[in-house]
């Protein structure tokens, strides 16, 4: 119910939002109190920090998913065919992705993203970012798929259609890719934190979504010292809501297994 609250606030943010997120209010103080006009206080340049808190949700809960959609996808491209074809197709697949999980592709993406210009536009930054996610985040699911495909091309099933003269290919799309489902679901449903905790981390090193637009990296940004938050506790509402929404995830993903 948590993540539907905070799904259902954050993408009707520009219903419930008091404010554009870039609006400067210049008649305010910056860094201002919570008052009836801003629920959490202004932010240093003067905007209103609730709106800012709900664009910046709606951007993570938004392509976070989508991020991790394009990593199932190839991890079910990799993983499906190597385990599906076997022999010396899925060593090699399985050799690229050991060296692919190798490397610290979180470092990997910082150093992708630290050659892009900082002074890309906020969408093409948003963007970028979570297309790098995506494209660097499929290795390690597509180790689980592949051993599932590899046990499905075993299984009696598949060997008897086989038998029967069903092509490969038909083989592939018809039993092997559609009981792979559970498999891909999970690990669609474990990527999607795992994303918008590599954005907040990006977003905190002033390498994710650029400003004006917010995003949870760069919410965070603020309570990078003890002093900014000590005595002003509203600044912990991002952190909050990261945290009650990475949990949430967690919790979905454990109910699946439990019910499977």
């Amino acid at each position: 119910m948590l993540l539907v609250a905070v799904a259902v606030l954050s993408l009707g943010a520009s219903v419930f939002a008091p404010a554009n997120y870039a609006t400067q209010f210049r008649d305010d103080l910056p860094n201002a109190a919570p008052s009836h006009q801003h629920w959490l206080g202004t932010d240093d340049l003067g905007r209103d920090r609730f709106s800012r808190v709900l664009y910046g949700t709606r951007v993570s809960l938004l392509l976070a998913p989508t991020a991790a959609l394009l990593s199932t996808l190839l991890a079910a491209f990799v993983g499906a065919l190597a385990g599906y074809l076997g022999g010396p197709w899925e060593k090699l697949a399985m050799a690229g992705t050991d060296l692919f999980l190798s490397l610290p592709w979180l470092f990997l993406l910082l150093m992708v993203r630290a050659m892009l210009p900082l002074n890309i536009s906020a969408f093409a930054s948003v963007t970028v970012t979570f297309l790098l996610l995506g494209l660097l985040g499929w290795a390690a699911s597509a180790r689980v798929v592949c051993a599932g495909a590899r046990t499905i091309r075993n299984s009696d099933f598949v060997l008897l259609a086989r038998a029967s003269g069903v092509s490969r290919a038909r083989l592939l799309m018809l039993h092997v890719l559609p009981n792979l489902k559970p498999a891909l679901l999970a690990q669609f449903w474990i990527s999607i934190p795992v994303f918008i905790l590599s954005e907040a981390n990006l977003g905190v090193l002033g390498l994710g979504v650029t400003e004006p637009l917010p995003s949870w990296g760069s919410l965070l940004r603020e309570l990078e010292s003890y002093a900014n938050f000590s005595n002003e506790y509203w600044r912990l509402v991002p952190l909050i809501l990261l945290v009650i929404t990475v949990t949430s995830f967690q919790l979905i993903l454990t109910r699946d297994e439990a019910a499977a």
